[in-house]
């Protein structure tokens, strides 16, 4: 009798420890896998190049913004395109860099500032930050006279997670060469195919 009761004094020491194990593993996923928190200021790599930049995460913004010169707009298999180019500053060698890019013009949006306002074209491009890949919007205009060639907007924020507005540079690039790959793939399918993603629409305020 006194084995059986000891047995059983072990199976539910046993029970416990494993439910207590499990337990503390769902915290840990729960931290792991919850809201990803990033700084105000992040180091990111526009794909599928390979150049960092600074990234600016502004949540004033709605839509995110990057630096673009050279605005030449073209049609290609009955869609309407961009193409431009992106000089920026390498965030890890410090040399300029110019990229140019050619994307289907994916909506159009009309952003009123102080100085006026301005109809800007929206494209989607794929950056990195930290381990992830993010294919967002962006509004294309010339932001040379901004400390910062990229701008996050909510659009964006709401994919990324939370800004700890205290914090600089949280997270460090560190996408594969398969996400890279991927980018490419994708730019490759949008030339051979046209737009490859929705018709352009007009008309939206930005804010």
């Amino acid at each position: 009798m006194r084995s059986v009761v000891k047995v059983a004094g072990l199976s539910v020491g046993l029970l416990m420890a494993v439910i207590g194990a499990g337990a503390a593993q769902a915290a840990d996923d729960a931290v792991q896998f919850g809201p990803r928190v990033v700084g105000w200021i992040e180091k990111g790599l526009i794909l599928p190049e390979y150049t960092a930049v600074k990234i600016k995460v502004d949540s004033g913004a709605l839509t995110s913004s990057m630096h673009a010169v050279n605005l030449e707009e073209f049609e290609h298999l009955g869609h309407d395109w961009v193409r431009y180019d992106v000089p920026v500053r390498d965030a890890d060698t410090n040399e300029m860099v110019t990229m140019h890019f050619e994307r289907p013009v994916f909506r159009r949006i009309l952003v009123r500032g102080a100085g006026g306002s301005d109809r800007r074209p929206v494209v989607k491009m794929s950056i990195c930050m930290g381990d992830r890949v993010y294919e967002e919007q962006f509004s294309l205009r010339d932001r040379g006279d901004m400390n910062y060639p990229v701008l996050i907007g909510r659009r964006t924020i709401e994919h990324v997670g939370l800004i700890d507005v205290s914090k600089t540079f949280m997270h460090k690039p560190s996408c594969t060469e398969e996400d890279y790959d991927e980018e490419r793939q994708r730019q490759h399918d949008r030339e051979e195919k046209g737009a490859g993603n929705q018709p352009a629409e007009t008309g939206e305020a930005d804010a």
